[in-house]
């Protein structure tokens, strides 16, 4: 009995822990991925540079002696309009098009192609290093875990849990959800449904931004990190359901759990097609993924 306490505490927590730290950073990415595919029917394929925009503007700003809490605040705060801006000025040219789907998964792939570039030639191919703000650990269960994950773990809990209350619980939610589920009788009713779309497109991508800042420290910045990132945030919004709030928080939980255990047994290489599979598995049986739409809890 002893020898099993053992292993579960000083084999298996590390684990647990980093699957949840990471976890709960890959949910503020695809909580975003998720809203805009709920209410836009959009699939952002940029959605991963914004991540990695996020990241780099963080940089930028520890370049110039911000401290990094003014720069995770002030990172979502720059990325929100940029945001608003992509939708009104290059989703919208398209959105209302007989081929939508194909000409905005082709639009947005084509922004992440060219963001990639300017990311290179910017900053160059070289990766960088963020200091961690908050040092030391701390212990439980008797292993040592870093303060700083922890403190994301937190802080990212807090972030989706307002979102969620935003989300179902707000007149601002209502309307998000509203325009999702009948656009028309939405705006019938008075509600002005393009700036309900930018705005959540705005919010999605803003979500996208604080997440590369907050991963900053913990994984190095470089202009490909959105494309590695926005492969596990597309897995964790299929699995959980396209468009469902509850279903990005508890797939990118179970994904990265899963991921992160694991890693104990099989080569890291093969992490990533075992989410995969997954994936593949659950569309088989339930092809909507494992919850509803933006209109559902």
């Amino acid at each position: 009995m002893g020898g099993f306490i053992d292993t579960v505490q000083f084999v298996f927590a590390p684990q647990i822990i980093n699957g949840l730290s990471i976890g709960v950073a890959v949910v503020l990415m695809a909580l975003g991925l998720t809203i805009i595919f709920g209410l836009l029917d959009v699939i952002n394929m940029a959605h991963g540079e914004f991540y990695a925009l996020g990241a780099y503007l963080g940089v930028s700003m520890l370049a110039m002696g911000v401290d990094f809490w003014v720069a995770l605040m002030l990172v979502p705060l720059l990325m929100a309009p940029l945001g608003y801006l992509t939708e009104r000025m290059l989703i919208q040219r398209v959105f209302h098009s007989r081929d939508r789907h194909m000409l905005t998964l082709l639009l947005t792939f084509g922004m992440a192609i060219i963001l990639e570039d300017v990311y290179k030639l910017i900053y160059g191919p070289q990766p960088f290093s963020v200091e961690t703000p908050i040092s030391g650990g701390s212990e439980i269960l008797g292993v040592f875990f870093p303060n700083y994950r922890l403190f994301m773990m937190g802080l990212g809990i807090v972030i989706i849990g307002a979102v969620w209350l935003v989300v179902y619980r707000t007149r601002l939610g209502a309307m998000v959800r509203a325009a999702a589920f009948d656009k028309h009788m939405t705006a019938s009713l008075g509600v002005s449904v393009s700036r309900v779309y930018a705005g959540t497109f705005a919010f999605g991508v803003a979500l996208a931004g604080l997440a590369g800042v907050l991963l900053a420290p913990i994984y190095s910045v470089f202009p490909t990190m959105g494309k590695d990132f926005i492969l596990m945030a597309f897995s964790v919004v299929i699995v959980g359901g396209l468009g469902s709030v509850k279903g990005a928080l508890i797939a990118g939980l179970l994904l990265t759990q899963i991921q992160a255990i694991s890693s104990l047994y099989i080569s890291p290489s093969w992490s990533d097609p075992l989410v995969f599979g997954i994936m593949v598995l659950v569309l088989m049986v339930r092809p909507q993924g494992l919850f509803g739409r933006l209109g559902h809890a």
